[in-house]
């Protein structure tokens, strides 16, 4: 054990690979959990980046409450209509005046939550389809002491809270982050019929996976019910082809569920995005720091989006702990499941976990005391180097749902 108090022992379970019954969920970026999650990152790394310019240092903020209400809207076949917008309140704290210098805390915000909607969301008109309100209040005294330790090397922790990482995915965590992403990304790039709002579900049961995809269509670029049901089912031989990229178990892939073509009910809709229609959004409901929700795995209930990355541990701890079971996997040999759970103390060195939990299954004919060695420094190293979290969010490497 090194002086970071740094502890490897067997896990408590068999390998999720091993279990009977696994349940996998993301939330894609069109989502209205995922699109506060998405404002929220951005306007921190709006704020932490004039901060540098301005005054050299990133100083005290946090809009990790950032709430979405939704609005109510009219699609039909070829083109409908938002009736009443999208409103999202960005809340959270922020320091305004710093050593005589002052910092457009919220106009950074409203800019940077514009940019963030045009990229992603692009069917939603800004400040029509989506009214986007700012509320940043003054950070709390003692945290801000504790934030801007003078002359410390490493920040303090803002609070005693815990991040949780794992590695590697599964076979059905893999196809749940790649299948989203890839429908986001290159499918989408082709197929602008289908929205942003993709949520899916991987249910593994035994060696039959079933993935449930509710998809978004966008009314504008479907022209009646013929098309729309062509739109489906092109999204379920795409997801199905990237699912046997992953596996070679059965897969059964399930779209838009709740559809009922002879009443007509179908999820279609003008913006892409669910939160035009009754779909309420909150920053930190949805995916974890490695962009997936893992029932089957301990996960941390903090909101990663929206912290400081200087030394909120909500959003430290579970980056670096994700990033510590990757590299450990990657490194040594012979584990098959890790869990990595890193806890802070209130005005500690965040390099100085109170302490670093680490939990392995091996593969058959390698123990835990074979490879304790390994891990203990690859995560003693990890810890060493906590402030490159701090950079590599700054500068928008690092993604936090």
């Amino acid at each position: 054990m090194t002086e970071r108090n740094i502890r490897v022992e067997p896990i408590d379970r068999r390998a999720v690979e091993d279990q009977g019954i696994e349940i996998v969920e993301r939330k894609g970026i069109g989502h209205p959990d995922s699109i506060c999650d998405g404002i929220a990152e951005s306007v921190a790394g709006a704020l932490a980046r004039e901060y540098i310019d301005r005054v050299g240092t990133v100083l005290h903020f946090n809009t990790d409450e950032t709430q979405l209400v939704a609005g109510e809207a009219a699609p039909a076949f070829g083109g409908g209509e938002v009736v009443d917008p999208i409103y999202v309140l960005i809340v959270g704290r922020a320091t305004k005046r710093y050593e005589g210098t002052t910092i457009p805390t919220e106009k950074i915000a409203l800019e940077a939550a514009r940019e963030y909607l045009d990229e992603h969301i692009p069917k939603l008109e800004y400040g029509t389809d989506v009214v986007v309100d700012v509320r940043l209040g003054e950070g709390s005294g003692d945290l801000q002491e504790v934030f801007g330790e003078d002359g410390a090397t490493v920040p303090m922790a803002n609070d005693t809270s815990f991040g949780v990482g794992h590695a590697p995915l599964t076979e059905t965590e893999q196809i749940v982050l790649n299948a989203e992403r890839r429908l986001n990304g290159e499918y989408a790039a082709d197929h602008p019929e289908l929205g942003p709002d993709v949520k899916i579900m991987g249910k593994r049961e035994g060696d039959q996976i079933d993935v449930t995809v509710a998809a978004a269509m966008v009314d504008e670029h479907v022209a009646d019910m013929d098309e729309y049901v062509e739109a489906v089912e092109s999204v379920r031989e795409y997801v199905r082809d990237v699912a046997a990229e992953y596996t070679d178990r059965e897969i059964d892939v399930h779209v838009n569920t709740a559809d009922d073509y002879e009443e007509g009910s179908i999820y279609l809709t003008v913006t892409g995005t669910s939160a035009e229609n009754g779909d309420d959004g909150s920053v930190g409901r949805g995916n974890r720091a490695n962009g997936l929700i893992t029932p089957n795995r301990s996960m941390s209930m903090e909101a990663t989006s929206g912290k400081n990355p200087v030394n909120h541990i909500g959003k430290i701890y579970n980056l670096l702990s994700t990033e510590i079971a990757e590299s450990v996997v990657d490194d040594v040999d012979g584990i098959r499941d890790m869990r990595v759970r890193l806890l802070s103390q209130i005005g500690r060195p965040i390099d100085q976990p109170h302490v670093a939990d680490v939990h392995v299954v091996t593969e058959d004919g390698v123990s835990v005391a074979d490879v304790e060695d390994e891990i203990e420094a690859i995560v003693d190293q990890q810890l060493a180097d906590v402030t490159g979290i701090t950079r590599r969010v700054v500068d928008g490497e690092l993604t936090t749902f």
